[in-house]
């Protein structure tokens, strides 16, 4: 139910950007957990961000509304393990990974205009974290099969700042094309998820040890944003 949910919101999200949107952008993501999520993940994750906006903020209209994505990995882990018991002798390639994509409503407010625009954003949304496992064959790179280990919702909301240093002007559809680097605090309510260590396989089991704490977050993007006509 929560995976096809990620799929319909992701898919209402493309939509979204292809028709309706007037700026677009996306850049790399870094996160930072922070308070009782810190505690449990101590470590850096990484993904990506695309966010767009219905309207290109103006003099006369310096606030826009859109939507935002984001996809971070929190943590990973790969191992080479026999395929099955009865065929200890070929291996394949295990690859665990936690992860959290975010879905926000996106308010923007831009009162400066030119080459350099300094901004403001706020959210409000969800997010959801996930552990899942995949499982590839060790010569061909290939997916052999691949499941959720665990998985939780949680609401999120937040506000940051960003500029944008204009690179580019008049090319085509795009009226001017940007350079976005922006920093995010994301408070994110308690959830259920699992950390590195969370996963125990022994003798053909498994055993899962979910954590539960708040989700706060400092995300770091830098990326480009266009504006069209």
């Amino acid at each position: 139910m929560k995976t096809r949910l990620l799929l319909l919101s992701s898919f209402f999200f493309l939509m979204f950007f292809k028709i309706n949107a007037q700026t677009v952008g996306g850049g790399l993501l870094i996160g930072l957990p922070q308070g009782e999520f810190k505690e449990n993940v101590d470590r850096v994750g990484y993904g990506l961000n695309l966010h767009g906006t219905i309207w290109s903020p103006s003099k006369a209209r310096p606030f826009s509304v859109g939507l935002n994505i984001g996809y971070m990995i929190y943590g990973e882990n790969t191992e080479r393990r026999p395929f099955s018991l009865t065929n200890p002798d070929v291996t394949v390639e295990v690859s665990r990974t936690n992860s959290l994509a975010n879905f926000h409503l996106l308010f923007l407010i831009t009162p400066f205009q030119g080459t350099v625009r300094p901004y403001l954003e706020g959210l409000f949304g969800g997010a959801y974290i996930f552990t899942s496992t995949d499982i590839k064959s060790e010569n061909s790179n290939e997916s052999i099969a691949s499941s959720t280990n665990f998985d939780d919702l949680t609401f999120s909301y937040g506000g940051g700042a960003g500029l944008l240093i204009q690179v580019g002007k008049d090319m085509g559809d795009v009226s001017r094309l940007f350079i976005d680097i922006k920093g995010r605090y994301i408070l994110g309510t308690e959830a259920e998820y699992l950390t590195e260590d969370g996963v125990e396989v022994r003798l053909g089991s498994v055993k899962y040890y979910p954590v539960k704490s708040k989700t706060d977050l400092i995300q770091i993007s830098i990326g480009v944003t266009a504006f069209f006509n």
